[in-house]
């Protein structure tokens, strides 16, 4: 019987979700403000804007400098609070950074079970820091 029960719990446990940790919510965090900061410094150094995508739904931040993608999981809520203009025209899903070092600025919120982190994005400086929420501890 006993060795019934280890048979089927060696099967079926493999096939369990695993659930994003807080450590791996930090990390997404981190790459999130990573891909920010090469688009800034790419907006910089070509002396011209570029564009951060920002899709909610599809639960990606993608690089207008490099098309890199960053995709966070399902079970990690994925929020953005972006502008709705920006230097002049509709910048809906994006981040802008100018070529003088100023954006658009935004927010991108990543949470797990009521604590998580804020990517913020500074509108006049364009600067990027991570902002920890709700009792997650971690560096900022």
């Amino acid at each position: 019987m006993l060795a019934i029960i280890a048979l089927l719990a060696a099967v079926s446990l493999p096939r369990l979700p695993t659930a994003t940790s807080r450590p791996r919510l930090e990390a997404y965090a981190i790459e999130v403000a990573t891909l920010l900061k090469a688009d800034r410094n790419a907006a910089y150094g070509r002396h011209g804007p570029v564009e951060t995508i920002i899709d909610a739904p599809a639960r990606t931040v993608m690089s207008g400098a490099s098309g890199r993608v960053v995709r966070v999981p399902d079970d990690v809520v994925f929020d953005a609070l972006l502008p709705q203009r920006c230097n002049g025209r509709q910048a809906l899903g994006n981040i802008m950074f100018l070529p003088s070092g100023m954006s658009c600025g935004g927010v991108i919120r990543l949470t797990r079970f009521g604590s998580g982190f804020d990517v913020r994005v500074n509108w006049l400086t364009g600067g990027v820091e991570i902002v920890v929420r709700d009792g997650a501890q971690a560096e900022q």
